[in-house]
């Protein structure tokens, strides 16, 4: 079996890009090898710090040969007068990659035409590759590309080598100077950098020799078995963390978990401040006991093997002994006067241009928070939490501890509000506030803190909005597509019936009248509205219901929590059973109510016909079953009900006459019609579904 196998070889990558890179390699190949007709079994994408790696395996000898016969233009309007191609033909010989040699002229049902007769042997698998593994390499787009040494190749990190092999042969190409052969470098420290790679079946043995781990999939696991096997030793576990478990695979080629110690002069610290330090400043796993409180022992993985491992241990602990005495001291600051005396402070600092100091989003907030607390009815209690947590937000960002370790705010706020003596209530408020920070993170588990959370947030997006920083493609530097599908997710959570409408008003209100932001109120609403109505919709399009039932329900419910209890049971209606009879029926009375302005009410006394009083008496008789079903949201069960009415409406329509001249009839008959057309349309728009 034909096995070709690429290395490139950089300096060391950041972590968060090999996954991106490894993904675009793999795309783009498979692309490339399908337009170029050339046949292979598999692809295997490997990667480390300093490689990235490609295996084709089963790549066929050569391309398969082409012999073909493609009809072309009329011979009367492929040549001019003269003889000379036309711009039609010359426009069929390009588009095949031919010239005249190539072409015959053939009679098709008495008319002439041109043939393009097309043989072509197949290039070899080493002339294909040639080609399409530099281009490839080319096109690698990566964040923060860039060039290097003078070269016109873009790549967040130099190149320094390329291996490119098809089983034991080197299939050169010429690549910026960059050296393309068998040739590639062990670990930096303990592997050779002049290993020959004889045959590609060698090479991830030859590699390993050399202290490097290939398959991303083993260091995970050697990563992730070793330490728990620690942890276990000392009577602890470990708890999972994906983030920083991918990073540690990809910043490490020959992965060694080993174990630290911590003082116990830092134990007394808060374990978020002694995590937070381990994880995200030196990718340390910390090990808890369990009942998860924090052991005095950590994790660290070195890359590379097990040789004078006191020393590495040592330089371990002391870092993190440097990094946790800052942080004590910080802590010790901090805690010498109560959380509230932070508050003023807040004045200096900053939230965004043109939407004032944090001092003045605290205040925008507890305005925000009042008023979606009034909105639920919540009790007297509630909304003096509600003021105490928009008091103290936002006030640990002022202390020493946050201003270092900006990702522990929220988390000191409700530590520092414990120790101040605050309610239990806001202190967990004021941590929640932040919740959730990214997708399948925790949501609040408290009212106060949901509600302060959905003012927090609808405060950010709307004052964003309204200096026109909103959104744009794959751009969104301010995170407020995550923020509004987090708040989403909050309502849905609590199953809250919010008018989110006055919230959004309530806010900008805060900014124009509060902070005499100028602003168009019914362009930045309008907007507003449509981008959570676009979350919403997202949302609903990654549980897989059918595009036109979102767009339908969309149309006519505002309520977030009622929409994603419609959603599942109307995209289930409409996918168990051909319901074309319903739709057909519905939109014939659609298509004549949406046409008129004013209804007049519905009097039995003017009915004529049996078809418009059956139909009458059909909606009258089940009204008030459609009014429990609604009310308990078994949509389902009120569509099927609804469908009792098809057969009345077509029957209707087959014997009465809508538009009678006589127009008291004719209103009538309308204001009919729309009743029954109201019935489905407070579930549904149903001008929005589509029939196959």
């Amino acid at each position: 079996m034909n096995r070709y196998l690429l290395e490139i070889g950089v300096e060391e990558l950041p972590s968060r890009f090999v996954n991106l890179a490894m993904e675009q390699i793999r795309e783009k190949i498979e692309k490339s090898l399908s337009e170029n007709d050339l046949k292979y079994d598999s692809l295997e994408v490997y990667a480390t710090p300093r490689r990235l790696s490609l295996y084709i395996n089963g790549i066929f000898d050569r391309q398969d040969d082409i012999n073909k016969e493609v009809k072309g233009p009329s011979v009367k309007i492929s040549f001019d007068e003269d003889g000379n191609p036309t711009k039609p033909l010359e426009g069929f010989m390009k588009s095949q990659n031919i010239s005249l040699k190539d072409l015959e002229q053939r009679e098709v049902k008495g008319n002439k035409y041109v043939f393009a007769i097309i043989k072509k042997r197949g290039l070899d698998a080493k002339e294909v590759l040639k080609n399409i593994i530099p281009d490839m390499i080319y096109h690698i787009n990566l964040p923060r590309n860039m060039k290097w040494g003078g070269k016109n190749i873009k790549f967040p990190r130099p190149i320094r080598w390329i291996v490119s092999i098809l089983n034991d042969e080197v299939v050169e190409f010429p690549f910026e100077g960059i050296p393309v052969s068998n040739i590639t470098r062990g670990h930096r420290f303990l592997g050779s950098d002049n290993i020959v790679i004889d045959n590609v079946d060698n090479y991830a043995k030859l590699l390993e020799e050399n202290f490097v781990i290939l398959d991303q999939n083993r260091r995970e696991e050697i990563i992730r078995f070793e330490s728990k096997k620690i942890a276990r030793s000392l009577g602890g576990e470990i708890k999972e963390n994906k983030d920083l478990l991918e990073e540690l695979v990809y910043i490490v080629e020959y992965p060694t978990p080993i174990k630290g110690t911590i003082k116990k002069e830092f134990l007394i610290l808060p374990k978020e401040v002694i995590t937070t330090t381990m994880i995200d400043h030196l990718r340390y796993t910390p090990i808890y006991d369990d009942k998860g409180e924090l052991l005095p022992y950590f994790i660290t993985i070195r890359n590379g093997n097990h040789d004078y491992e006191d020393i590495v241990i040592k330089g371990n602990e002391k870092v993190l002994g440097a990094r946790l005495s800052d942080a004590k001291f910080f802590y010790e600051e901090d805690i010498s006067k109560p959380l509230e005396d932070y508050v003023d402070a807040l004045s200096g600092v900053n939230f965004l241009d043109k939407l004032g100091n944090m001092r003045e989003k605290e205040e925008r907030n507890e305005a925000i928070a009042l008023e979606i607390g009034k909105n639920l009815e919540v009790a007297d209690e509630t909304l003096e939490s509600l003021k105490r947590t928009a008091y103290l937000s936002k006030a640990d960002l002022t202390t020493h501890m946050v201003v270092e370790f900006t990702e522990l705010q929220g988390i000191m706020g409700s530590i520092y509000a414990k120790l101040s003596g605050e309610k239990d209530i806001v202190n967990s408020a004021i941590y929640e506030q932040y919740l959730p920070r990214f997708k399948g993170d925790d949501l609040p588990k408290t009212t106060v803190g949901s509600i302060y959370s959905i003012a927090d947030k609808i405060d950010t997006i709307s004052g964003l909005f309204a200096i026109d920083k909103v959104p744009t493609g794959s751009l969104d530097p301010f995170g407020l597509r995550r923020s509004a599908i987090g708040l989403i997710n909050i309502i849905r959570n609590n199953n809250w019936e919010l008018n989110l409408d006055s919230i959004l008003s309530q806010a900008l209100y805060e900014y124009v009248n509060k902070m005499g932001l100028t602003l168009n109120y019914e362009a930045v609403m309008k907007n507003l509205k449509e981008f959570f109505k676009q979350r919403i919709k997202v949302m609903l399009e990654d549980l897989d219901y059918r595009y036109d039932v979102i767009d339908a329900i969309l149309e006519s419910e505002d309520k977030i929590h009622i929409i994603f209890k419609k959603a599942p049971q109307v995209d289930k209606w409409f996918k168990e059973n051909d319901r074309s009879k319903f739709v057909d029926s519905f939109e014939r009375i659609y298509n004549l109510t949406s046409k008129v302005s004013e209804f007049k009410e519905v009097d039995a006394e003017l009915f004529k016909e049996d078809a418009e009083k059956k139909l009458f008496s059909q909606i009258e008789n089940i009204k008030a079953e459609l009014e429990a079903y609604n009310n308990a949201n078994k949509f389902y069960d009120y569509l099927n009900l609804c469908d009792s009415l098809t057969p009345y409406i077509d029957e209707f329509f087959d014997k009465v006459m809508v538009m009678d001249k006589d127009t008291s009839i004719r209103d009538n008959r309308l204001a009919l019609i729309n009743r029954v057309e109201n019935v489905v349309s407070r579930i549904f728009a149903i001008e929005k579904i589509v029939l196959d």
